[in-house]
C-alpha cells in the first residue's frame, strides 16, 4: 500500500535516488548507440560595411580557403587613384631639398654680413635682417617636412580605404555558397557563405535520465555516416544545463578534429560514449 504521505514527484525522487544509490553511474550500453549530427564549428555570412559593386568572386563554390584568403574585391577605380595621388605626394621631395639649400645659402650670406658688421662696414638692421631670413628659411624647411608627414599619413589612410575594398575570409574552412555576382551592389547583404569545417561539431540530444553521466573532456567514438569515412574520436566540450521540459532531454556537442577535411559537414552519425 502506497503511503498516503508520499506524493508522486517526492515518490519519483526518492526511487530515482534509491536507483541511483543501487545501479551507480551509466553502464556501457546505456551509453551507446544514440544518433548525432556532425555541424561545421561556425558559417559565416561573408559582407562588407563598404558601398559598391562587385568587381570580381575569388573563389567558387567547394574551395577550401584559408583564413585572410582574397574571397571577392570591389569596384575600386577612385580608391586607386586616391592611392596614386597620395603617393606622389610622398614622392615630392624637391621642395624640401630647394628649401634646405636655400637655408644653406642665407647662412652663409648671414657670415659674410656678420663679418661686414663686426668691421662697421654695415649697420645692425642688416645683421638683423640676415639672422631673421636664416630663422624663416628654417621654418619653411620644417613647414615642408609636415607637409611630407601629412602626406605620409594621406597615403596610409588611401591604402587602407583601398585595402577595405577587398573582402578576405574570416577563417580556415570551404566556400559554401555565392549570394551575390559580379556587377551587384553590397548594399550591406552578404556575399558569400564560408563554413568552418576543422574542427566540428558533433550535436546529440540526450535522455535526462543519463545527465550527470556526461561530463566535460569525456570521450566517444563517432561514425559519420559516410561511405569510405570510420571511426573518429571526439571529446565532450558543451553539456547543457538546462533540461528541454517538452521533451525532457538535454543537449550535448562534442569537438571531432578534422584537419584533412576527410569529413563533410552536415551529416548523420552515430556516437558511443567511452567509458573510464
Amino acid at each position: 500500500m502506497r503511503d498516503p504521505a508520499c506524493r508522486p514527484r517526492h515518490c519519483w525522487l526518492v526511487g530515482s535516488i534509491a536507483s541511483l544509490l543501487t545501479c551507480g553511474s551509466a553502464s556501457s550500453a546505456e551509453l551507446s548507440g544514440f544518433d548525432c549530427l556532425i555541424e561545421p564549428h561556425s558559417v559565416a555570412e561573408v559582407s562588407t560595411r563598404e558601398l559598391g559593386t562587385i568587381a570580381e568572386i575569388s573563389v567558387v563554390r567547394g574551395d577550401l580557403i584559408e583564413k585572410d584568403q582574397q574571397l571577392a574585391r570591389l569596384e575600386s577605380s577612385v580608391e586607386e587613384a586616391a592611392v596614386a595621388l597620395a603617393r606622389g605626394r610622398t614622392e615630392m621631395v624637391a621642395n624640401i631639398d630647394a628649401r634646405h639649400a636655400n637655408v644653406r645659402f642665407l647662412e652663409r650670406q648671414r657670415d659674410r654680413v656678420g663679418e661686414l658688421y663686426e668691421k662697421k662696414a654695415l649697420p645692425y638692421h642688416e645683421m638683423d635682417k640676415a639672422e631673421t631670413d636664416v630663422e624663416l628659411a628654417k621654418l619653411a624647411v620644417r613647414e615642408a617636412e609636415e607637409n611630407m608627414h601629412m602626406a605620409e599619413l594621406e597615403l596610409t589612410r588611401a591604402e587602407q580605404a583601398l585595402a577595405r575594398r577587398t573582402i578576405f575570409s574570416p577563417v580556415d574552412g570551404v566556400m559554401v555558397r555565392q549570394l551575390l555576382s559580379p556587377g551587384e551592389s553590397v548594399e550591406d547583404r552578404p556575399i558569400l557563405i564560408v563554413a568552418q569545417v576543422s574542427p566540428l561539431n558533433v550535436e546529440i540530444i540526450l535522455p535526462v535520465e543519463l545527465f550527470g553521466s556526461i561530463a566535460l573532456g569525456m570521450q566517444a567514438e563517432v561514425t559519420p555516416r559516410v561511405p569510405g569515412v570510420g571511426v573518429h574520436v571526439a571529446s565532450v566540450v558543451v553539456v547543457d544545463r538546462v533540461i528541454d521540459a517538452a521533451s525532457n532531454t538535454f543537449g550535448v556537442r562534442l569537438e571531432l578534429s578534422n584537419s584533412d577535411y576527410a569529413i563533410p559537414g552536415g551529416v548523420w552519425c552515430d556516437i558511443s560514449f567511452m567509458s573510464e
